[in-house]
């Protein structure tokens, strides 16, 4: 897979790309990361990619032509991708969600736009992106801590990146459940002890546990997952 970021502030990538699982993903070639600075597309002199909003309002507004340009020209550069999608990382997509990461995996390339300021001309987000996606209802100063979010999500779940590819299976929110609780050694420790069914060696038994203790604690911090659970059934 292939992801291209365009961002204004691409230095903020640097330390989240060059660690973990990330690092080690692009190491085996698994994933391939790109950062484009806006401002190379801009025509301004002074590389300005925003101007004041038509009809008057508070802030800027992020300019269309910097934002298409850069995307003409990833999409230029020779790599025959048949299979790309543009994201716009704002507060007003898709929830992200791990169904919605496992559904971008189809796509051999994405290209993450990172709003800032006061929005987006809509032009772009009518005419060039293909879908948008919010880490949730809140605002941030701008798109690139949601793309960091995004790309980490979708590249810990690329065939071959993480070591223990059974890991994916049973981790919280997938099948709409919290993960279990997890125990490691000791199996006891100032007198807080390790439930004896984990050291049973019974592996249906222990299976059985986590499954009851998964939809325990969802039931019990987030019981809106059960629900979306039996509108899905």
């Amino acid at each position: 897979m292939r992801i291209d970021i365009i961002t204004i502030f691409p230095r903020m990538f640097a330390p989240v790309l060059n660690e973990s699982i990330i690092k080690r993903a692009q190491k085996k070639r698994k994933v391939r990361i790109f950062i484009h600075d806006l401002r190379d597309y801009s025509k301004d002199k002074h590389r300005k990619v925003d101007d004041r909003p038509f009809g008057g309002g508070s802030g800027m507004v992020m300019r269309p032509e910097p934002i298409f340009e850069a995307v003409k020209d990833i999409r230029s550069q020779g790599h025959k991708v048949t299979r790309s999608q543009v994201v716009l990382l704002c507060p007003q997509g898709e929830r992200l969600n791990q169904k919605v990461a496992r559904r971008l995996l189809k796509y051999k390339q994405l290209i993450l736009i990172c709003g800032h300021y006061e929005g987006i001309d809509e032009r772009v987000r009518l005419h060039l992106v293909d879908e948008e996606i919010s880490i949730g209802d809140y605002i941030l100063t701008g798109g690139e801590l949601p793309a960091m979010v995004l790309v980490d999500c979708i590249v810990r779940l690329l065939p071959g990146v993480l070591g223990d590819k059974n890991s994916l299976n049973f981790e919280t929110f997938e099948d709409n459940l919290l993960e279990y609780a997890q125990y490691t050694r000791p199996a006891a420790y100032c007198g807080m002890a390790v439930p004896k069914i984990l050291l049973s060696g019974d592996h249906k038994k222990i299976a059985d546990w986590r499954r009851q203790e998964a939809l325990k604690r969802t039931k019990e911090k987030r019981p809106d997952l059960l629900k979306k659970e039996l509108r899905n059934g």
